[in-house]
């Protein structure tokens, strides 16, 4: 199992300092201790050192029981959701795991952690998305996460990652669409192909694959005579991916 980012552990070793940090807002309906503070304090001290162990079902465990121990306001609770998000992960219960994260993100937007927590409901999700082939909700779901997060919190660390992230899923939706067009050209559907691939450059222009949807498109154009579309993709494909492979076969320099 896949230990929880590295850059996690200095906000853990910070929340297990000595000196606790101010009460945090508590969420409306939180509920009522019946533990102790000792025993409450011990629990604590179980998730987190479980956690730093990468004993994720043990750190789970406390920190279900945190949830329901814990008084309205205490200033541990944003983190229990998070590291209790971060143990489900590990265990690969994304579902569970991205209802923790959303617990901080939602009930506690101000807290130093929130755009983290987006960031890890939006891995998790991408994380349910494992091939490009399969139903891309997920994909989808992962896709707005991060841009939720890049509208909350523009100027966080959180977001320069969420950025990069956002980029590969764009790659993978790009895949999709084009596996897509290809299976229509095997069975020469070219106007369901171009379509597919009209989606690809236009909604993905930046990816890897579309100077290859470009070569796909003009080829498609070629197959079924439409000579002003496949002048113009040529034209296009000539200005900004003269190095594309194909290019030369689909479109041929005019004579001088």
């Amino acid at each position: 199992m896949k230990r929880p980012l590295v850059l996690f552990l200095p906000i853990l070793l910070l929340a297990c300092g000595r000196n606790a940090p101010p009460a945090t807002p508590a969420p409306a309906g939180a509920g009522a201790t019946s533990a102790s503070s000792a025993d409450i304090d011990a629990l604590w001290a179980q998730g987190t050192g479980a956690f730093r162990r990468g004993e994720w079902q043990d750190a789970a465990e406390a920190f279900e029981r945190l949830t329901l121990e814990l008084p309205p306001g205490d200033a541990r609770l944003p983190r229990v959701h998070f590291f209790l998000g971060e143990a489900y992960f590990a265990q690969k219960d994304q579902l569970r795991a991205t209802r923790e994260f959303r617990r901080v993100s939602d009930d506690y937007p101000e807290h130093e952690l929130a755009p983290e927590a987006l960031l890890r409901a939006g891995d998790a999700y991408a994380d349910l998305w494992r091939r490009p082939e399969l139903d891309p909700t997920y994909g989808q779901t992962a896709l707005s996460t991060y841009q939720e997060l890049l509208n909350r919190y523009p100027s966080s660390p959180a977001a320069t990652r969420a950025q990069a992230k956002i980029a590969r899923l764009q790659e993978r939706f790009a895949a999709k669409l084009y596996k897509a067009a290809l299976f229509y050209f095997r069975v020469k559907a070219y106007d369901s192909a171009i379509l597919y691939l009209r989606d690809l450059v236009t909604t993905y222009p930046r990816t890897r694959v579309a100077p290859t949807a470009l070569v796909k498109l003009v080829d498609a154009y070629r197959r079924l005579g439409y000579r002003e579309e496949q002048q113009e993709t040529c034209d296009y494909i000539r200005q900004y991916h003269p190095g594309a492979d194909g290019v030369d076969q689909v479109c041929p320099r005019r004579q001088s």
